[in-house]
């Protein structure tokens, strides 16, 4: 596989808070490895607080590593300068989990997606109106909407309106954090499907941020599963959910709720329900 972003031996440490100078930091991430190929879905897997959030803001230098490498595309960006970084920010996005915190609530959903273009690209005013016509339209919503404010759409609507100001520089890499935690499935659905077209589309990497085990199964490639700082397993996402090694594996796996706990339902089955989608927000 030829990587697209290598990640090597990644360490983050914070200091304890109101700790003396002679206390020990805090690592968050701990030696974490991996590569993500062109195209790929690569999840990232754990419970709250297992350092998955903090590795993938790290491997775009939202968060400064404390040791360790990440390259992209050959480029270490950890040893690249504000102005060679910077040449590299439009490869690069994220969709955040909390649409609420991320979307800015006093900007039309216009001058949100709009903030992009008007800091990497030179167009026109007219120019930037038609690409942010055309995004909303690609990700399913209508062009008037970016007249509109965040808190007049449903979560799945601002979902896609974050995944849209992501798309919005046509990047080869978004860092999905936790992108469908705080929807109902229904929705999930229609936001996961989305993401899937978007990716065969445009040719897209994910580097995808989930607790959720039956999203993972549908939407990844290759995952890794992390457990206080440090991979505890990885490899392919279908071989290691069909026949987990680690006892961590296994727990997250058979943590996984059902919905009638006097009925079985398998993965199969939650996989069929996610890839059918229902119809339209």
């Amino acid at each position: 596989m030829n990587a697209l972003l290598s990640v090597n031996g990644l360490v983050k440490e914070y200091r304890r808070r109101g700790a003396g100078r002679k206390a020990e930091p805090f690592r968050a991430v701990d030696g974490v490895s991996f590569e993500l190929g062109a195209g790929q879905t690569l999840a990232i897997v754990g419970e709250s607080g297992s350092g998955k959030s903090t590795t993938g803001r790290c491997a775009l230098r939202l968060v400064e590593p404390t040791a360790g490498t990440v390259t992209y595309d050959g480029v270490d960006l950890t040893a690249a300068s504000p102005a060679e970084l910077r040449k590299h920010r439009r490869d690069m996005q994220i969709v955040f989990q909390d649409t609420y915190a991320s979307l800015d609530p006093r900007w039309t959903v216009g001058r949100l997606l709009s903030e992009p273009l008007i800091e990497h690209e030179s167009l026109s005013r007219s120019a930037q109106l038609m690409r942010v016509g055309d995004m909303l339209e690609r990700v399913g919503l209508e062009a008037a909407h970016a007249n509109r404010y965040p808190h007049e759409f449903s979560g799945g609507q601002r979902q896609r309106i974050g995944i849209a100001r992501a798309l919005m520089l046509n990047p080869r890499l978004v860092v999905c954090d936790e992108p469908v935690s705080a929807l109902d499935v229904s929705v999930q659905a229609q936001v996961l499907n989305l993401m899937k077209d978007l990716q065969d589309e445009l040719g897209l990497s994910y580097l995808f941020i989930s607790h959720d085990i039956a999203v993972v199964e549908f939407m990844a490639d290759e995952m890794i599963v992390m457990k206080h700082g440090k991979v505890v397993e990885a490899g392919d996402a279908k071989q290691i959910i069909g026949d987990p090694q680690d006892p961590y594996t296994r727990a997250l796996i058979a943590a996984v709720p059902i919905p009638d706990p006097t009925a079985y339902v398998d993965r199969a089955e939650r996989r069929a329900v996610i890839a059918a989608g229902v119809g339209q927000l």
